[in-house]
C-alpha cells in the first residue's frame, strides 16, 4: 500500500495484518482519484471502513483539508494512526476513530461534521452498505457532497437511496465504484 500522488507521493503505508482488510488496488485508486480530482483540494473527506487509511491519506496527500478515518479493527486503526503520523508533513488534519461505521457517523454528524466526499469500502459480503448509505442520505454530507461505494461488481446497489442518486458507476476488474450525490439546495427547491 502506497500513496500514488500529491505531497506524499511514493510514501509506503503500513498495512494491517494480511486478511484483516482488502486494500484498494493502485489501479482502482488511480481511477477513483482521477474522477474525484476536482473535489479533493480543501475537501472534508470521510473514509469509512478505512483499514490502514490508504484512500483517506491519498486524499490528504492530494490536498484535502480534513480527513477522518474510521475502522472497527484495532490492528487497522493502529496502522491508520501510524500512517497518518507519517504523513503529518502533507498538511491538513487527520482524525482516526476505532468504531463501527454507523456509530462513528452518528457521532460525527451529531457534532456537526459535514463531508464533501465519503468513501466506503466495507467487506464485500457485509450488510453495511445500505444502512450506511441510508444514513448518509439523511445527514453527514455537505451540500453537493459525493459518496463513493466500492463493492464487488456482481453486487447490485440501488439507483437511489433516500436523497442519494447514483450518478456514475465504474468497473475496475472485480471492483465496482458507485458514485452517489444528493441535489444541491438550489436543485432541491425546484
Amino acid at each position: 500500500m502506497r500513496v500514488i500522488a500529491g505531497t506524499a507521493k511514493g510514501r509506503t503505508l503500513r498495512s494491517p495484518r494480511p486478511g484483516d482488510t482488502r486494500p484498494i488496488t493502485d489501479r482502482a485508486k488511480e481511477s477513483l482519484f482521477g474522477i474525484l480530482a476536482p473535489r479533493i483540494p480543501e475537501a472534508r473527506f470521510l473514509d469509512l471502513f478505512a483499514g490502514g487509511g490508504g484512500v483517506g491519506l491519498e486524499a490528504l496527500s492530494r490536498g484535502a483539508a480534513r480527513v477522518v478515518l474510521v475502522d472497527h479493527s484495532a490492528p487497522a486503526v493502529a496502522a491508520a494512526r501510524e500512517n497518518a503520523a507519517a504523513l503529518l508533513a502533507a498538511g491538513g488534519e487527520v482524525q482516526v476513530f476505532r468504531q463501527d461505521a454507523k456509530t462513528a457517523l452518528l457521532g460525527l454528524v451529531g457534532a456537526g461534521a459535514r463531508f464533501d466526499v465519503v468513501f466506503l469500502d466495507p467487506p464485500y459480503e457485509s450488510d453495511a452498505y445500505l444502512p450506511v448509505l441510508e444514513h448518509l442520505a439523511e445527514a453527514g454530507l455537505a451540500p453537493g457532497g459525493l459518496v463513493v461505494a466500492e463493492h464487488f461488481h456482481k453486487r447490485v446497489l440501488p439507483e437511489t437511496i433516500g436523497r442519494l442518486t447514483r450518478v456514475r458507476s465504474v468497473r475496475i476488474g472485480d471492483h465496482q465504484l458507485s458514485f452517489y450525490s444528493q441535489p444541491s439546495p438550489d436543485e432541491q427547491e425546484r
